[in-house]
């Protein structure tokens, strides 16, 4: 009896995988295997007993359905982090969230050693004004232990109704004991691209993350920024710190927003889907004058590749530190059931053939974390020439200090290091390149 059990049990699991079994043993590979590879049956055998034991043994009944999904889940996540079961609410949420508004704490997160790691908090975001930083481990959710818990069940426990609130027990680089730290969950609206104009003719855009409407965000901002200065810009800022990636296509119409040709970024996999070339279109919007993107850990998958084939074609100076090194390329597969399988199904490659996967972007200009402060009065302490009596007038310091008055400095520049560096390499580059034409 117990033979016919256990080879029943084989058999409907086989159903289940859509596969065929005989009843005897003997394998009969299904349509899309590979090469017609036998089946690991002594392992189907061993899940099926573990299945039966469960349905037998355990301290509550556990219906089938809630068993499968579990096992379905296991062997997704033990793939990678990135691979994942999505049941119908989960993958309704990633569609929404690609959109550019969703429920929760506008948090990207992976999972390292059993732990919820941050890739990176959204600007703006109810996790971002609490304080959460970039390579912070998440060890509780409440008072919940995140160890033993599933990517998905963890990301589950941190939605919810907005205006309720949630306490993430935070492990952080530096911090002596763990760090509690209360956010109050919110609708997440993200403003993927942001703008402004850092002093005359430099401009200054954020990508916070990759939505499918990005692209076109970006046309418009710096079509904004050259209207503002004048009609053309002399330098640009593309800041991509802290930005967790998204959709793939996004990535490439950005790269190729500032490029006239050639290749953006090539994924390699064992199928042919996965094998795809992206190359850039004629024409650069800000007719080749200089940027600086500016990266760091948070700096993650999509944002990666733009960074990756700016720096490959040499149109941009990339600056900051390491970038977090995603390298992967997840596909969604829907389900029959509503739900969704996102498996990992290719690794992409900057233009030159460099993975970043585990490796990230490695930038031209490495800059420490540090904050910028004023010295007060520095400048009055110094003897100027101006300052003694009798001193000669100098006829062209009023129309010097009408110019320097005009091209004022946006305020932001002096209180953020990255970018007090990027617009400064930006002046360099912009009066070499005028020396250059003389």
């Amino acid at each position: 009896m117990k033979k016919a059990t256990r080879s029943l049990f084989i058999l409907t699991i086989g159903l289940v995988l859509g596969i065929a079994l005989t009843v005897g043993g003997s394998v009969l590979a299904d349509r899309n295997s590979v090469q017609n590879a036998p089946l690991p049956l002594d392992e189907l055998q061993n899940f099926a007993e573990v299945f039966g034991k469960i349905k037998s043994d355990y301290v509550e009944p556990v219906k089938d359905k809630a068993l499968l999904e579990s096992a379905i889940r296991g062997m997704l996540a033990g793939l990678d982090p990135h691979s994942a079961y999505l049941d119908p609410k989960e993958f309704k949420d990633l569609q929404v969230s690609t959109t550019g508004e969703f429920g929760g704490l506008g948090i990207e997160v992976g999972m390292e050693d059993g732990f919820v790691k941050v890739i990176s908090p959204i600007d703006d975001t109810p996790a971002q004004k609490a304080g959460i930083k970039p390579g912070d481990l998440i060890v509780r959710l409440n008072e919940t232990p995140v160890k033993g818990l599933t990517l998905n069940d963890a990301v589950n426990m941190m939605r919810g109704a907005p205006g309720s609130k949630i306490t993430l027990t935070v492990v952080r680089e530096g911090e002596q004991k763990p760090l509690r730290i209360v956010i109050t969950r919110e609708v997440i609206k993200v403003k993927s691209v942001k703008y402004h104009t850092l002093e005359s003719h430099y401009g200054y855009v954020r990508i916070t993350s990759f939505q499918t409407q990005t692209g076109e965000q970006l046309l418009k901002a710096l079509s904004a920024l050259k209207k503002e200065n004048g009609g053309k810009l002399d330098g640009l800022v593309l800041d991509l710190r802290n930005n967790p990636g998204g959709v793939l296509g996004a990535a490439v119409s950005v790269a190729d927003a500032f490029l006239n040709k050639g290749l953006i970024v090539y994924t390699d996999g064992r199928t042919k889907d996965s094998q795809s070339k992206y190359m850039a279109t004629p024409g650069d919007m800000i007719n080749g004058a200089p940027i600086v993107v500016l990266v760091n850990g948070g700096t993650a998958s999509a944002a990666e590749i733009v960074s990756g084939a700016l720096q490959d074609h040499k149109r941009a100076i990339i600056m900051g530190s390491r970038t977090f090194g995603k390298g992967s390329v997840q596909t969604i597969f829907p389900m029959s059931n509503g739900g969704a399988v996102k498996l990992t199904t290719a690794r992409y490659f900057t233009p030159s053939g460099r993975s970043i996967q585990a490796e990230g972007i490695v930038p031209d200009i490495r800059l420490q974390s540090v904050k910028l402060a004023a010295v007060p009065n520095a400048d009055r302490d110094m003897l100027k020439e101006a300052d003694l009596t009798g001193h000669l007038i100098n006829g062209e310091a009023e129309k010097d200090n009408a110019k320097a008055k005009k091209e004022r400095v946006d305020p932001s520049v002096n209180k953020d290091y990255g970018v007090h560096e990027a617009l400064n390499l930006l002046r360099g580059l912009h009066i070499l390149r005028a020396h250059a034409a003389e």
